[in-house]
């Protein structure tokens, strides 16, 4: 197997992954679909000479020690890619993630622009959730771009592997690799502030070394991006928790209360024209009542009554306002949006325009001159 003209079908096919196993051709992931690739089967043999081709000896013993590991490493002329190595039925898998050589700009997102005033904020926790493949990468790379402009900041990014590559700008940039600058993110994390960091990226929060080191990085005036594998807000914040014994529960409760700023938790839905993907993005601003919900167990179910309700005054929204909007806007379909949709029941009635006379919280998301008659016989 040619692993260089594979990767170049990948990304001639504007996939996102490709994924190699033993008796079957290479399969890619285009749109968040699984396409086979033009390549006949892979054999044991080819999986042994691709490992030994892109693994460097210190890796090949770390794989043969731990039976699976996670590297970054870039193709001249192509790019660079996140690859994992693992083991199934006794033979080898590989997978390996196309990252694109140029941050995209945060504009180019289609994000809240709620989430570029995130950048300026000083110190405290933002953390950015979704499950695999949702976006949250390449969110933090462009937030970190923005920051590396428009802040004289020193940034440091503990990665496992490094994914993008951040040039010298108005900021200084220090990215640093687990496994290879570092043994672990709560090693890195507890020598990071001898470093003289202002802004401090963690590529995921795995463990509760790792999370408790985080907020209290947070909590000493120092701003702390990082990812965790929720589906919202109001999950995030439960998980966060959870990662302590429950003796510790109300202490964390008033830490984490103390230094978040916001949670921005993503879903990938598929454009209504088949031509790509466009994010759905529920965003929580850690404002006073939600500090509130976050400190008292009793309330933190009201966390997304709350984001629903500060859209206005905070630019917050949940996932079904966000969803409503791409609808409305025909960017994505009814059954994509029902699909990713929080309350699939509340979501179907107000797009047949049924809604509680006290409830103006999706006010702001209907566009003007949209058909109902159109949105009620999509439902049907």
């Amino acid at each position: 197997m040619k692993l260089r003209s594979v990767l170049e079908e990948m990304i001639r096919r504007g996939a996102s992954d490709l994924h190699v196993f033993v008796g079957f051709p290479p399969v890619i992931r285009v749109n968040g679909e699984l396409e086979p690739c033009e390549h006949e089967v892979v054999g044991p043999p080819d999986m042994v000479a691709l490992a030994e081709q892109i693994l460097t000896p210190n890796q090949l013993k770390e794989f043969e020690t731990k039976k699976e590991i996670d590297f970054g490493f870039g193709v001249p002329g192509l790019g660079r890619f996140r690859a994992n190595v693992s083991k199934q039925r006794g033979t080898l898998a590989m997978v390996f993630r196309l990252v694109p050589m140029e941050i995209p700009p945060l504009e180019t997102l289609m994000l809240p622009p709620i989430i570029a005033d995130l950048c300026n904020k000083p110190r405290g926790l933002i953390l950015v959730t979704g499950i695999t493949g949702s976006g949250k990468s390449t969110t933090l790379a462009s937030m970190l771009q923005l920051i590396n402009q428009i802040r004289r900041a020193k940034i440091i990014t503990i990665e496992d592997p490094i994914e993008f590559l951040h040039a010298r700008r108005t900021g200084l940039v220090a990215q640093r690799e687990v496994g290879t600058d570092t043994n672990s993110f709560s090693s890195a994390l507890r020598h990071v502030l001898r470093q003289d960091p202002d802004v401090i990226m963690v590529g995921e929060i795995r463990d509760l070394e790792t999370m408790e080191i985080a907020i209290t990085a947070a909590n000493t005036g120092h701003l702390l991006l990082s990812t965790l594998h929720t589906i919202d807000a109001s999950q995030t914040v439960n998980r966060v928790i959870s990662f302590f014994p429950t003796h510790q529960h109300q202490e964390v409760r008033l830490l984490l209360g103390s230094c978040l700023e916001a949670i921005v938790s993503m879903r990938l839905v598929p454009r209504a024209d088949g031509t790509g993907r466009v994010p759905a993005v529920e965003v929580m601003l850690c404002t006073p009542t939600i500090r509130e919900f976050i400190i008292d167990p009793e309330k933190t179910v009201m966390i997304r009554q709350a984001i629903q309700e500060g859209h206005l005054q905070y630019g917050m929204q949940t996932f079904d306002q966000s969803l409503m909007k791409l609808y409305r806007e025909g960017l994505i379909s009814f059954d994509d949006a029902m699909m990713n949709s929080t309350s699939p029941d509340e979501f179907t009635l107000r797009v047949k325009g049924i809604e509680a006379t006290s409830d103006n919280t999706w006010n702001q998301f209907e566009t003007a001159g949209s058909d109902l008659e159109r949105s009620i016989s999509q439902t049907e």
